[in-house]
């Protein structure tokens, strides 16, 4: 299995980051492991405090109940936790036995009060995942108009 370094390089979020803040960062993941059917994060609850980063194992994402997708390993979860303090988006559930690489929003937002290049990142990041939505939205809006 490749090292923390080399999957958090992997992850949209950090693959613009260099080695040095890499390795800063990958401190303080942790490698957590789920058992399958266990709800890691459920919708519309203050459930979980933290981003995933998939290594093993598949994981179902359901939105207002309805199967979105499924994720395995490379794949995340959880970004909007690191700088937001609500409820989440959506359930991502394990399908199979799952383990991931886990970061605490607090451990987070220290590292990114300490390292404004890195949060700098996080920020460029969750614009474009806005800019994404209102794009999709607009697109289905002219769709039905």
């Amino acid at each position: 299995m490749p090292d923390v370094t080399e999957q958090l390089q992997a992850v949209p979020l950090f693959s613009e980051l260099n080695q040095r803040q890499l390795k800063r960062i990958s401190r303080d993941f942790r490698d957590r492991r789920f058992k399958a059917g266990t709800s890691i994060v459920r919708q519309n609850e203050m459930s979980g405090i933290g981003f995933f980063i998939i290594t093993e194992g598949e994981a179902s994402v359901l939105v207002d109940d309805r199967e979105v997708a499924w994720i395995g390993p490379g794949k995340h979860f959880g970004e909007l936790a690191l700088i937001s303090e609500t409820v989440r988006t959506a359930t991502v559930t394990a399908r199979t036995p799952l383990r991931c690489l886990e970061i605490t929003f607090w451990d987070f937002r220290r590292i990114a009060k300490d390292n404004p290049d890195i949060a700098w990142k996080l920020l460029q990041y969750v614009t474009g995942l806005l800019i994404d939505e209102r794009l999709s939205r607009a697109q289905a809006f002219s769709v039905v108009s």
